[in-house]
């Protein structure tokens, strides 16, 4: 199991054919551990989201393709272009963070909407 944080999301970080489900869920700073793999490609981005957090992110333009197993941190920014050596969050733009984790359709034997007993149902709900 690996845990990432980025500053985008991509179609192209999971092998489409191994999942039939993504969830996106909004988390607080407080909940991203420590021990994430920077894959933030934008230097200002990465010394932005290090502040907020209260640890080292590093810069790193790196690929990542996600497993079942992975979790993907992504930096939701809302603004207009970072100035060039900005070291902090514009007034006018805001950050939100959000948990992105895979997971195969249902155990094989529901449809995982409607089975209570389904781990797929615990994972889709946070529980």
């Amino acid at each position: 199991m690996s845990v990432y944080i980025s500053n985008s999301f991509s179609l192209d970080m999971i092998n489409i054919v191994d999942f039939d489900l993504i969830r996106v869920k909004k988390v607080a700073p407080s909940e991203i551990p420590q021990n994430v793999i920077s894959v933030i490609d934008h230097f200002d981005m990465a010394r932005i989201v290090s502040d907020i957090l209260g640890f080292e992110v590093p810069n790193n333009n790196a690929n990542i393709t996600l497993t079942e197993d992975d979790i993907l941190y992504v930096v939701q920014y809302k603004g207009p272009i970072l100035p060039k050596g900005v070291l902090q969050l514009p007034n006018w733009a805001t950050i939100n963070f959000l948990e992105i984790t895979m997971q195969h359709s249902g155990c094989g034997t529901c449809s995982a909407f409607d089975c209570e007993q389904c781990d797929v149902m615990s994972w889709m709900h946070g529980i």
